[in-house]
């Protein structure tokens, strides 16, 4: 309970800061239902509205019961190879950069009794800007990605932190339907961890096999058009550790 009620506290000052209208919260978890019912691997497939959401109970204010990610088990895994052994019926999808990085004294952290004052450090942005340099690219080169939606005001802050949009625009991207699967960054095309779970360790594989997925053009009812080339995953967990991966075909 500790936990969540950090989680609705930092979600609520960046809000606040930024002049982000709650509502996207229940946007954005709605979007996570509607593309879990697209994704036969879902632990929740079934869609609800954003009235519903706003209306499932106030967990930590400002974030409602099916705001958050539930359940806790599942599993993921994959099978890295050269290319050269790589049968010639995949598509071969490439990884082109991983980054690890644990937080600054002062960024934010889930079991901390504090919240300290002035502007939060980001231990996601620190790991997004090594793994974009180490990868040779800039977050306007990704078509797809996988943020970490905890709950759904984690996928808003991380849309900033990971370098996507500026800290503040997340609600025109929302409401204007930029994140969706057939949006200009399509994100948590699978439903993300909020109709997935948070199976600990699992989620960041889980996050990888969608965008391997996507870039093959074998992600079914959800994929997105267009042949995406580029694809990008951000995964953070406690005690303030984020990590990221870069993939392209």
């Amino acid at each position: 309970m500790v936990t969540t009620q950090f989680f609705g506290a930092k979600i609520q000052r960046y809000l606040y800061d930024y002049d982000i209208d709650p509502s996207v919260l229940a946007a954005v978890a709605e979007k996570a239902y509607r593309n879990g019912a697209l994704n036969p691997q879902a632990w929740r497939r079934t869609p609800m509205t954003a009235a519903e959401i706003q209306h499932s109970g106030m967990v930590s204010d400002p974030l409602t019961r099916f705001m958050f990610c539930s359940p806790g088990e599942g599993a993921a895994a994959l099978v890295l190879t050269s290319e050269n052994v790589l049968p010639s019926a995949h598509r071969t999808v490439r990884l082109d950069s991983v980054a690890v990085r644990s937080r600054r004294f002062g960024s934010f952290e889930v079991f901390a009794p504090w919240i300290p004052a002035g502007d939060l450090h980001s231990v996601s942005r620190d790991a997004s800007i090594a793994a974009f340099e180490s990868a040779g690219i800039g977050p306007e080169d990704v078509q797809i990605a996988q943020l970490q939606d905890t709950e759904a005001g984690a996928e808003i802050m991380h849309m900033a932190e990971c370098g996507f949009c500026p800290d503040g625009d997340q609600e025109k991207w929302i409401t204007q339907g930029m994140t969706e699967i057939g949006g200009v960054l399509p994100v948590n095309t699978d439903g993300g961890c909020i109709a997935n779970g948070e199976p600990i360790g699992a989620s960041g594989l889980r996050q990888v096999v969608e965008v391997v997925l996507q870039l093959r053009g074998a992600a079914g009812d959800r994929q997105v058009a267009g042949s995406p080339r580029v694809g990008f995953t951000h995964v953070y967990g406690a005690p303030g550790v984020s990590a990221y991966t870069v993939l392209s075909c």
